[in-house]
Order: structure tokens, then C-alpha cells, then sequence
């Protein structure tokens, strides 16, 4: 390492130290409750030959590689709702505090009908299991999970490829990736679903 890039790190040790009294306000100030997001699980391995030969698909899964018994989303993201409840158990096993799922979300290419309409019935499929999985953690576990928001309610541009077809949302955008499109916005499939669910307080999946 450089002379140059000592004296960089030491700076960023710093100003990340922390002034003092810092530590006993951390203690005295703790979180109320944990949010995360939650989209797919990860398989890994330390074993280079496995990981050349079987390395898992897609963006954002790391050194990960392909986990034979789950299915997986376009974009190679392992679709594993039962993982959703270990993570629950496992955060809250660890820091035994209420817990909110901000993101939990299907990327997937929609594709609209000559009427208009969209069926996306396998992010309906993908939030029910994931759904399922919620009430098994609160009802079977007894885990306190305060709440839960999808990624996301309208198509955007992906954060994770900046592709607009890697779609997310219960309302569709007319925009590509290039660009081109009205922006008008029409509800999918799933639009109507997800109403369903909210008005039923999650007793209707169906």
C-alpha cells in the first residue's frame, strides 16, 4: 500500500471514530425496531471450482451460486419465500426487537396485452408465498413483525441493472429502456390483487 493511501485510510479512521460520548449515547439511544428488505437468498461457497462452474445468474448475487431446488426470478434471483421467514427468525433470534419489511419485490418483464390488460400472475404468485411465509413467522414463530411494503407499487427504473423492463410494480409505466414511451400507467393483474389483500387484512390470497 502506498504512503499516500496510509495517510487516506487513517483520515477515513478518523472521522469515522466517533467523538467522545458518542459510544454511551449508541447505548442510551438504541433503534426501536429493525427494517429491512428482503427479494432472495444466497447460496456460497468457498470451493473456486464449484463456484466457476455453478455461479448463480444475474446482478447484484455476488460470489453466489445456483441453488438447485428454488426456482429463480429473469434476472437470476433465487425466489425463496421460506428464506423470508428464517431471516425474520434469524434478525430477531439476534437483537430481539419488532421488525418491518420495507422491500420484497419480483423484477420481471410484463408484457401488455393487444387489449391493454396484464397479467402478471407470477408476482402475484411470489407475494402470496412470501405473504404465507409472514403469517407463519407472526401466528406460528410469534416473531413481532410491525408491517411489511412491497418494491414497488408503480415500474421504475431498476436501481439494481437501470433497465425500466425489469418491472416491479402493480402499475405499469409505458416507458423502455431507451427511453421511449407516453408514461401512461395502467394496472396489472396484480393491481387488483394486492387491493384485494389490503381490504382483507391479508385473510384473502387468493
Amino acid at each position: 500500500m502506498a504512503a499516500d493511501d496510509v495517510r487516506r485510510l487513517g483520515d477515513v479512521v478518523e472521522q469515522t471514530a466517533g467523538a467522545a460520548g458518542d459510544d454511551a449515547l449508541l447505548r442510551e439511544n438504541t433503534v426501536d425496531f429493525i427494517s429491512f428488505s428482503y427479494y432472495s437468498s444466497r447460496c456460497i461457497t468457498t470451493d473456486k471450482e464449484i463456484l466457476a462452474e455453478e455461479k448463480a445468474d444475474g446482478n447484484a448475487v455476488m460470489e453466489a451460486v445456483k441453488n438447485p431446488y428454488l426456482k429463480a426470478s429473469e434476472w437470476g434471483w433465487a425466489i425463496d419465500p421460506v428464506g423470508l421467514r428464517v431471516t425474520l427468525n434469524t434478525i430477531y433470534d439476534r437483537y430481539e426487537k419488532p421488525m418491518f419489511i420495507v422491500e420484497n419485490g419480483l423484477g420481471a418483464v410484463d408484457t401488455v396485452e393487444p387489449d391493454g390488460s396484464i397479467h402478471d400472475s407470477y408476482r402475484i404468485d411470489y407475494l402470496r408465498a412470501h405473504i404465507e411465509e409472514m403469517e407463519k413467522a407472526i401466528n406460528e414463530d410469534g416473531l413481532p413483525l410491525m408491517g411489511y411494503t412491497t418494491w414497488g407499487p408503480i415500474d421504475l427504473v431498476s436501481a439494481s441493472t437501470g433497465e425500466m423492463k425489469k418491472r416491479y410494480g402493480f402499475i405499469y409505466v409505458d416507458k423502455d429502456n431507451d427511453g421511449n414511451g407516453t408514461l401512461a400507467r395502467s394496472r396489472k393483474d396484480s393491481f387488483y390483487w394486492y387491493k384485494k389483500v389490503i381490504n382483507t387484512n391479508g385473510d384473502d390470497l387468493t
